[in-house]
């Protein structure tokens, strides 16, 4: 496998929002902590070291061990589990939702950034412990987000009829899909056939990939975890301090011009049981649960609190406030969409004296297998040429081959010097004639315009056959238009090589902000 890196822009993926954040633009770092780069870790350390108490950590390491207390799990894992009782030791987190089958492609890179991460700060720290984290989004109620992924270019959906947070799903409808797909599937039929619940099945198969770097896996969905954030829960539900701190910030980002991603509601939590994750909303007062008729005084609210916090169900601006709470975490690796919307909520953080975490940007990247870069080859054309739409590519590609001039930048040229001339002499005669020129000139530039695209159009039928080979490739990297890593599925490659997930943790480097292309000879 040979690894080439390609720049952000140059891949016409990335919003500017996203880019800027890379490019660590002045105007955003009031809305961040520490950017990624090894040496920033050292601040880091110091200030997650003195805002995250020993109570967090015990309770922390005790969910954990209950939470893999019927699981076969490796000696990294459980030598991981011990330095998590330590002072010294720290977490490197990614988060993502249950998909079947761990989903698109990205759903691996992230672990894999989060692991090499890890790796990378214990050799700049070696007096410290980072150990990576995967926290099971097992609480999220999305299910048409995690019932479909995609093999060999084939969709393949679990049907059921479940509500409520995911990660409650019973497994026993999986036995017809698990016939469907092809390949060696063993791992994930034993995941979903021995396993009940959805988020037993997810940390099941994620510990058989990754147990070997001593990833540790976290599900939220934990009455221990939830007592930790009651602070957090109580002053949401009882005090809506959060929306203001989140408006301004929206506000400020707004007035620099940057579209936020997330919204902040007065009440930013769900009611949470078997089969329900519904919003709480406050009517006069009462707290509802919408959708439901179930409603609750204050007084009952915060009894409720007290006794059951596992019912409170933090959403997407509380969540990485409850995760910072309970982890001595110092980074958390997302996607573009994720590291945008995180600035969106250090106000929220300060509100707690909790530190808030060095966003890192997941390793991105494509995957060329060996019959695909035997296609490229032949189209001579790079790689980078196949990121563009599927439009400018075949533009590019016919002025590329074609044996005749199709552009006419030199005869637009010619008649835009023609007619200055025209319209100096013009004006000479006449100040009024200038306008008259112009509007000529122009007409005589879109009829050149209008002979360029029927002589492109020309061209393009000359070299069908070129262009299907091209639109193939362009096909095969880039499905349904998509980026690949945020279509496919990692048995695309895994099924053809066991050392695919070795592969990409040896060549992706957490601190190098580029686009990985991973090609196969």
């Amino acid at each position: 496998m040979h690894l080439q890196k390609i720049p952000f822009e140059a891949t016409h993926s990335f919003t500017p929002f996203f880019l800027d954040y890379i490019h660590q633009k002045e105007s955003l770092k009031p809305f961040y902590g520490h950017f990624p780069t090894v040496a920033n870790f050292s601040d880091q350390l110091k200030e997650k070291s003195a805002s995250f108490t020993v109570q967090n950590r015990e309770v922390l390491v005790t969910a954990l061990q209950q939470q893999y207390k019927s699981f076969d799990i490796s000696e990294r894992v459980k030598s991981n589990l011990e330095k998590l009782k330590h002072k010294t030791t720290f977490t490197v987190t990614t988060g993502h939702q249950l998909n079947i089958f761990t989903g698109p492609l990205y759903f691996i890179y992230k672990i894999v950034t989060v692991i090499n991460t890890c790796k990378r700060l214990k050799e700049a720290y070696p007096d410290c412990d980072f150990i990576p984290v995967y926290w099971m989004a097992s609480e999220d109620h999305d299910y048409d987000e995690i019932r479909s992924f995609r093999l060999y270019g084939k969709k393949y959906t679990w049907e059921t009829n479940q509500q409520g947070a995911v990660g409650r799903f019973n497994t026993t409808d999986f036995k017809k899909l698990l016939a469907d797909i092809p390949g060696d599937i063993n791992l994930f039929k034993e995941a979903y056939t021995k396993h009940k619940k959805l988020s037993d099945a997810v940390r099941y198969y994620v510990n058989a990939l990754f147990s070997n770097e001593g990833l540790i896996i976290v599900d939220g969905d934990d009455p221990a975890l939830k007592k930790l954030f009651i602070p957090g829960i109580e002053q949401d539900l009882f005090e809506q301090r959060h929306k203001p701190v989140v408006d301004k910030a929206d506000a400020a980002l707004e007035a620099i011009g940057y579209k936020t991603q997330i919204h902040c509601r007065e009440i930013n939590l769900f009611y949470l049981e078997d089969g329900l994750r519904n919003r709480i909303e406050k009517v006069g007062n009462k707290f509802n649960v919408v959708d439901t008729n179930i409603s609750f005084t204050e007084s009952e609210l915060r009894e409720l609190v007290q006794k059951s916090p596992e019912k409170f169900s933090p959403n997407v601006v509380l969540r990485p406030l409850y995760q910072e709470m309970i982890l001595p975490n110092l980074a958390y690796v997302g996607g573009p969409a994720e590291v945008v919307y995180w600035l969106q909520l250090k106000g929220i953080f300060e509100q707690y004296d909790t530190t808030f975490p060095i966003l890192m940007p997941r390793n991105f990247a494509l995957v060329v297998d060996s019959p695909t870069e035997r296609k490229l080859a032949k189209t001579g054309l790079t790689l980078e040429d196949f990121f563009l739409d599927k439009h400018n590519l075949f533009n590019k590609v016919a002025l590329k081959f074609s044996g005749s001039p199709i552009v006419l930048n030199g005869e637009k040229d010619s008649i835009i010097n023609h007619f200055k001339v025209i319209q100096q002499n013009a004006l000479a005669i006449d100040k009024t004639l200038g306008n008259l020129v112009d509007a000529e000139k122009q007409r005589a530039i879109n009829s050149l315009e209008k002979i360029e695209k029927k002589l492109l159009k020309a061209e393009k039928r000359k070299q069908s056959d070129r262009l299907q080979q091209v639109e193939a490739v362009k096909d095969s990297l880039f499905p349904n238009g998509s980026l690949q890593e945020r279509t496919d599925n990692f048995l695309n490659f895994y099924q053809q090589d066991p050392q695919f997930i070795a592969s990409l943790i040896k060549h992706f480097d957490p601190f190098d902000f580029s686009f990985n292309v991973l090609r196969y000879p």
